[in-house]
């Protein structure tokens, strides 16, 4: 079987190597992503991986990868944000609270469909005006679920988590090796 990632995370595809794992493409789905009206943070990141598996095109000998991540404070679901701006909203949301990082994983083989959510928490500390202002001038909160990326710079933030760093980062990796090994596709062990 041959591993396709359906995704063109540069940390997904780094995450995978840490299982041995290199894809033998990369097919990055084009899908809406916006939320449902009205719909729980943990069902929308759920149909976002499942979406993504069913958008990427497959061959009888390869199994798909898609995930999606997504963090929620509250019930709020805070995606990736539009702009600067939108970005401070989220870093100030989340400073001195804890909040939840939901990353869905989704392989689509010749047998089905298999998928598993991991549900992490993160704690941020109190955050100063220096902190929010200077992590925005570097840019690394683009393209990042709630405005932060917990291996870069904003690791500094966080005093602690509970649950999977990876799977705050953007791939669980316990749980995508299990769900590759269901679906034929094996790292080392």
């Amino acid at each position: 079987m041959k591993l396709i990632l359906g995704s063109a995370s540069p940390r997904r595809r780094e995450l995978l190597s840490q299982l041995g794992l290199e894809p033998f493409d990369v097919r990055a789905p084009d899908i809406d992503e916006t939320p449902g009206r009205g719909e729980g943070a943990r069902d929308y990141v759920a149909r976002m991986a499942r979406e993504k598996a069913a958008a990427v095109p497959r061959g009888p000998d390869e199994v798909v990868l898609c995930a999606d991540t997504t963090v929620t404070c509250g019930r709020r679901i805070l995606g990736k944000p539009a702009d600067e701006k939108e970005a401070a909203e989220f870093l100030w949301l989340l400073a001195g609270r804890r909040h939840h990082v939901l990353t869905a994983v989704a392989v689509a083989g010749p047998d089905g469909l298999r998928e598993r959510l991991v549900d992490s928490v993160v704690k941020f500390r109190p955050l100063s005006n220096e902190d929010v202002n200077g992590y925005l001038a570097l840019g690394e909160w683009r393209g990042k679920a709630g405005g932060y990326a917990i291996q870069g710079l904003a690791g500094a933030f966080v005093p602690w988590i509970q649950g999977s760093f990876t799977g705050i980062v953007g791939l669980p990796l316990a749980e995508t090796a299990t769900l590759l090994a269901a679906a034929g596709i094996r790292g080392m062990q």
